[in-house]
């Protein structure tokens, strides 16, 4: 093996670096010239227009446009229809690939050599395969002051294999970033994703799930609506609108009547309009048959203005009885409805959707991209450190783990997607699917050189696509025991020291390292307070040696260094720095107080930066209560119970099931790549996801913050193996959501019936019918009430202590 192979083998070894070792040949563009042969079509002059921009934002090198061939003697870029350019005499498209191909969106580039200069010709399938072929030149060239190289093995002939590829820009108060946006910054982010094939945009009128106002806003939403609109239009995409029924109970005429007032004067007002998704509940909940019987009334306004637009619906937030009535109404195949779309709540996978959905109605996905927990497609096995602290809506790239999510169906099944976004947050996932879109077989590794090689700057098409994937890993397995967080904070480091000025201001490298320092800083807290609950444990094992008090004096100072004496506070003051860089370039609001976010779920994880990640706001209330007691010996028994939680007795076993290193009994039936949304798998959650929780949780146990939860009427299981046939066993539970729960021993003996568990969590015990564990095993199965809170959250259980009585 030669060194440059053992350099490159070591390095991808060590750090998951490749070196780019015998670089790909490329061609140098920087004097060439354009020409544009268009047939007086918008899209393709702004192709164009956007190539040239683009080009010149990165090189500083502005491309001329010329009409003719034989005055220029530089190398050309020649754009245009492929029914255009095949009858330019001038051009030998022979030797450009594809150019039978007429799908929608493709497009064929190659490379004619003239007599003294390449000519690259862009061919598109389409007008809008114009506009795809010029972004795709823009993310495989070399873009850097002075210079524009592009790659001399360009030849391609490519179209997308899923038709809709969108995602949803919503500017509104919930959002983490999206609301300070400024037209130009909509309109810089609507060319960045065009350059990966993005075809389509979700908007959102007023009056959603939110406040009518935010002091981010730049425009009013009534006016920005319009303004996102004409961009989209200008760039020959698709334009939908998400568009809950907001206004009350749509069986009262006064709430129809005020609703369609809205619509006609939202319709009327859009320069273009292409589809409206409207969800059947989260949020505006509606029953099937009052949901169709306004939407029918909500087309004939829509269809007034936009007389080929879209009506598209989805069964989200039903309960098993309403989601059998919206399938009825569907199998009497009204003719305004268009296709169904399947978002987060809705009680089936997409697969199962498509068999009972009539075939004349297409399916539209509706991917949560953006949120890691309390979501559709939440970080399997995510460490309770990172959930309480970068929580449900942090920057969140997750390319290996969204690839699995895409390919959990089948192409077959459904037209397209347009993801579910709240922010810039996820930007790197937004590509990756876009990127899928295209080609669901995709290196995902390939996509993220483009990202990098686009946004970033071609110096970093290989370390930074390789630091992205190692985000992704540091949220795998256990946190205090993955010492790559290290390595791969170490990587980034570097990465920033040798940054030059533009790239450190450049908003998707901040994203980047914020992630990568809020993980770090997140597991060297882990560690020292894990260490310093450690401590206390000690201090409480010698109570009856130096009397409870003074140990629990003691206890109170030992954990009252996590406040006093942080850790690695040069790491933390740089996320502030981070977080104020991001708020200044991209408009992201990660502090509800300093950068107005609307909630911390929503993103403000810098006030999450110190949530405890031990047991400390749990012992120090203990601590109180066994203070007011009055007896010495009742006060050593209530720290014994503290040092003898988890202690199941002899003869017994403990599970935390919010823990996956700790959960030795559970039947999880978790298969990732074909269950993703967990329709048929335990997964691990916690309470609500929501701020409000916070408060309502700040002194439970990390034991009780997260749990394993199902969604639906999926039970919950536990087995048992090795147990004394001769026993009696009770079992302890600790349940945490208020939802009707009831468990059974081996599907047929009752541990206890349906009941509510109490809303401050604390263990309850039940007998175990001795026939279910005469055999030496046993099986535990919760369900929830079918007639309960309803469609949603499923079983939630904490902890189970299995005692041989």
């Amino acid at each position: 093996m030669g060194r440059n192979k053992i350099l490159k083998c070591f390095m991808l070894l060590i750090f998951g670096i490749p070196l780019n070792i015998g670089a790909q040949s490329m061609m140098n563009f920087s004097n060439a010239s354009i020409i544009l042969l268009a047939e007086d079509n918008g899209t393709e002059n702004v192709a164009v227009e956007m190539l040239i921009d683009e080009v010149s934002r990165r090189s500083k090198i502005e491309f001329s446009v010329d009409n003719n061939f034989s005055t220029i003697e530089k190398p050309l870029i020649v754009v245009g229809k492929k029914e255009v350019l095949a009858s330019v005499k001038e051009l030998d498209m022979k030797s450009i690939p594809g150019m039978d191909n007429t799908v929608a969106d493709g497009f064929s580039i190659g490379v004619i050599q003239g007599d003294s200069h390449p000519i690259l010709v862009i061919a598109g399938n389409d007008n809008r395969g114009v506009l795809f072929g010029c972004g795709y030149l823009l993310r495989k060239s070399n873009l850097s002051e002075g210079l524009i190289d592009i790659p001399e093995n360009i030849v391609i002939s490519t179209n997308p294999v899923v038709p809709l590829r969108g995602h949803q820009l919503g500017y509104r108060p919930k959002v983490n970033s999206y609301d300070g946006f400024t037209v130009d910054m909509w309109e810089q982010y609507i060319k960045d994703l065009v350059v990966f094939g993005t075809n389509a945009v979700e908007l959102m009128p007023p009056n959603t799930d939110d406040a009518s106002n935010s002091p981010m806003f730049t425009l009013p939403q009534d006016e920005m609506l319009v303004k996102m609109s004409s961009l989209l239009k200008k760039y020959g995409l698709d334009v939908w609108m998400w568009y809950p029924l907001m206004h009350g109970d749509y069986k009262k005429t006064s709430v129809v009547d005020r609703s369609l007032r809205e619509n006609d004067s939202i319709f009327s007002s859009m320069p273009k309009l292409d589809a409206v998704f409207i969800p059947g509940g989260d949020p505006g909940r509606q029953e099937p048959s009052v949901l169709f019987e306004h939407l029918e009334r909500k087309a004939k306004v829509l269809h007034k203005y936009h007389p080929d637009a879209e009506i598209w619906v989805s069964p989200q937030g039903y309960s098993a009885e309403w989601m059998d009535e919206f399938i009825k109404i569907l199998k009497g195949n009204p003719e305004w409805l268009t296709g169904i779309v399947h978002g987060p709540w809705v009680r089936m996978d997409v697969n199962d959707l498509r068999e009972v959905v009539p075939e004349k109605y297409p399916i539209r996905r509706y991917p949560d991209i953006t949120h890691s927990i309390d979501a559709q497609y939440f970080v399997p096995d995510w460490d309770y450190a990172y959930t309480v602290t970068e929580n449900r809506e942090t920057i969140n790239p997750r390319p290996e783990d969204h690839k699995t999510i895409f390919n959990s169906v089948p192409v077959e099944n459904y037209k397209g997607f347009i993801s579910y976004s709240e922010g810039v947050n996820d930007d790197v996932n937004k590509i990756i699917w876009s990127g899928l879109g295209w080609n669901p077989e995709a290196d995902v590794l390939e996509i993220l050189r483009d990202y990098s090689r686009y946004f970033i700057g071609p110096h970093y098409a290989d370390v930074f696509p390789q630091s992205i994937l190692n985000l992704e890993k540091n949220w795998q397995g256990d946190l205090s025991s993955n010492d790559l967080v290290n390595v791969h904070h170490a990587i980034f480091h570097e990465m920033e020291k040798k940054a030059n000025p533009s790239t450190l201001l450049n908003w998707r490298f901040q994203l980047a390292l914020y992630r990568s320092y809020y993980d770090i800083y997140t597991r060297n807290r882990l560690l020292y307070e894990n260490h310093l609950e450690g401590r206390v444990m000690d201090v409480l094992r010698r109570a009856g040696e130096i009397g409870s008090e003074l140990s629990i004096q003691k206890s109170r100072r030992i954990l009252e260094k996590a406040v006093l004496y942080g850790v690695s506070e040069d790491l933390k003051s740089r996320l502030f720095e981070l977080a104020e860089a991001l708020f200044q370039s991209i408009r992201m609001q990660l502090s509800v107080e300093k950068y107005h976010a609307i909630d911390v779920v929503r993103g403000a994880n810098l006030d999450l930066v110190d949530y405890p990640l031990n047991n400390r706001y749990w012992l120090e209330k203990q601590f109180d209560r066994i203070e007011n007691i009055d007896s010495e010996e009742e006060r050593l028994a209530g720290i014994h119970e503290i040092l003898n939680w988890t202690n199941p007795g002899p003869g017994g076993f403990y599970d935390d099931l919010g823990d996956p290193e700790n959960q030795p009994h559970m039947i999880a039936n978790l298969d990732y790549e074909k269950d993703p949304n967990s329709f048929k798998s335990a997964f691990a959650g916690l309470p609500g996801g929501y701020s409000l929780e916070f408060d309502r949780i700040k002194d439970w146990r990390v034991s009780w913050k997260t749990y394993m939860q199902t969604i639906f009427e999926q039970p919950l299981q536990m087995r048992y193996t090795g147990l004394d046939p001769h026993a009696n066993y009770q079992v302890k539970v600790v349940y945490v959501e208020d939802q009707e729960i009831r468990l059974k021993a081996d599907g047929k003996y009752m541990v206890h019936d349906y009941l509510l568990p109490d809303y401050d969590p604390k263990p309850v015990i039940f007998d175990v019918p001795v026939e279910a564990t005469k055999d030496g095993t046993l099986e535990l199965e919760w369900n929830i009430h079918p007639g309960g809170m309803g469609p949603g959250r499923g079983c939630s259980v904490a902890e189970v202590w299995l005692v041989r009585k």
